[in-house]
């Protein structure tokens, strides 16, 4: 029997840990969504144990691509053939699975992004990695505080017929604004209503501003599947809103399609150290470098005490010579 030719996507985040595989025709045939809950190596090497579970003996694993905040960590460990920013993987993705994309919504657990397609390619993008109000876990704390199941969250928001006015600018201000309005007497679903119209509504006021947001807009990340913020988008946007297949594996599914197109245009083996990887013990420190006036923090990620690379630092001192420098500076 043939083996299956795969690529591995990896988006290793703060909330989330994502893996997925594709076949040689950019089809996704496996993918895992586990929460990072502040482990990333553990989030790894669980989801690289539950891959090599489902793959069996039929697999060739063909190349490897990382993203996410943590991806440099995630393409130290699995030696990865490419690691690319989430801007990229996103925009590679949406416009895979919905061809023509002009503007991309995506709001993960702790920051949010908008991207701006223009001519197959990437015009324009924000981020916001400060404001919590405008991301997935300020919704998880408040259907905690509510007693609701996150995923029962959009549902409430859409049986509202009177929704209030949330102060949604910071998430210190929105959170007592919300009590305040508990306590007035409102109902739970026009509350929850008026919380997810103030998270979109902090989203385009920080990231949207003086930006035009053609059709077809696409939302992406794991708060796509909160309907009452796909409906406080419709509302404010007067679009309809596009929701992808693979929304909440996104950025995995971007850097496996680029992981495929490197590997097919050189013909090279994949750097991927193999599944391995799930029985090393992982270490990672750090040192900030006085070098230069530049004192950039190097990170050295190390497995079973033998240092496998070092990033972080701007000049390539650490990362060119990871070992050597080590062994001679006591890292």
């Amino acid at each position: 029997m043939k083996e299956r030719e795969l690529y591995l996507g990896i988006d290793v985040g703060s909330v989330s840990t994502n893996l997925v595989l594709i076949d040689e025709n950019e089809k996704l045939v496996e993918k895992v969504y586990i929460r990072t809950s502040g482990q990333p190596i553990e989030a790894l090497k669980r989801g690289l144990k539950m891959i090599r579970e489902r793959l069996g003996d039929d697999a060739n694993i063909r190349g490897v691509g990382t993203t996410g905040s943590g991806r440099q960590l995630a393409g130290a460990i699995v030696g990865a053939d490419i690691i690319k920013n989430e801007i990229t993987t996103h925009a590679i993705a949406a416009q895979k699975l919905v061809p023509g994309v002009k503007t991309i919504l995506e709001i993960g657990g702790q920051d949010s992004k908008i991207i701006i397609i223009r001519n197959g390619v990437v015009f324009d993008f924000a981020m916001n990695t400060v404001c919590a109000a405008g991301t997935g876990s300020f919704l998880d704390r408040q259907a905690a505080r509510l007693n609701i199941p996150i995923e029962e969250f959009g549902t409430y928001a859409l049986k509202s017929r009177s929704p209030v006015r949330i102060a949604g600018r910071c998430a210190v201000f929105a959170e007592s604004d919300m009590i305040h309005k508990q306590q007035t007497g409102h109902a739970v679903e026009d509350i929850i209503c008026g919380l997810c119209e103030a998270l979109v509504r902090n989203y385009l006021n920080n990231l949207a501003k003086g930006e035009t947001l053609e059709d077809p807009v696409v939302f992406q990340g794991g708060v796509a599947a909160n309907v009452g913020i796909v409906a406080a988008f419709e509302k404010a946007l007067g679009k309809k809103i596009i929701i992808p297949e693979h929304y909440d594996v996104m950025g995995a599914f971007g850097a496996a399609v680029i992981a495929r197109e490197k590997m097919m245009r050189s013909g090279k083996p994949t750097a991927f150290y193999g599944f391995r990887a799930v029985n090393c013990d992982y270490r990672a420190k750090s040192l900030e470098c006085n070098g230069c006036s530049n004192m950039c923090e190097v990170i050295q990620i190390s497995a079973d005490g033998e240092p496998l690379a070092c990033w972080g630092d701007r000049c390539g001192k650490w990362t060119a010579g990871a070992i050597h420098i080590e062994r001679q500076s006591g890292f």
